[in-house]
């Protein structure tokens, strides 16, 4: 049932992702810059869970299809903070509002009386899978 889920998610992340012409990593990085309106790379690299390198590779691609910059932190010349060109902007709102809409129409297909035991189980899969997650990050630091 999970995996079907999974794939389900799956197929509207690959329709956004044909929209907007970017990998899922970078359509992820994408509406977290968003809606932060600027971050520092290290955070962002913690928001999402990548690693300095593939987070790094993202970054360069929304910055190169003029969709991100970066520039450094004026309170620290250390740090090296992204935020959204106008396009990027533009790509951030859209995706936000493919994505409300297409989730607001999943749950309004949900019986009324099941939305509160689906969102439970939302919460209950999210923690259990940050915490599989977790685990398996550990493991690879091990070897």
């Amino acid at each position: 049932m999970i995996r079907l889920f999974e794939r389900i998610i799956g197929m509207a992340d690959e329709n956004q992702m044909t929209c907007c012409r970017m990998t899922l990593a970078q359509c992820h990085a994408l509406v977290e810059v968003g809606r932060t309106k600027d971050i520092s790379l290290n955070q962002l690299s913690q928001m999402l869970e990548l690693d300095n390198s593939t987070l790094s590779r993202t970054v360069n691609n929304l910055v190169v299809s003029g969709l991100a910059e970066r520039y450094e932190d004026p309170n620290d010349r250390r740090y090296i903070k992204i935020k959204l060109t106008e396009q990027g902007m533009m790509n951030f709102h859209a995706i936000e509002e493919t994505m409300n809409t297409y989730y607001e129409t999943l749950f309004q297909m949900i019986p009324e009386e099941k939305r509160d035991q689906v969102i439970d189980s939302i919460h209950i899969l999210n923690e259990v899978g940050s915490k599989i997650m977790c685990c398996v990050k550990e493991k690879k630091n091990e070897e």
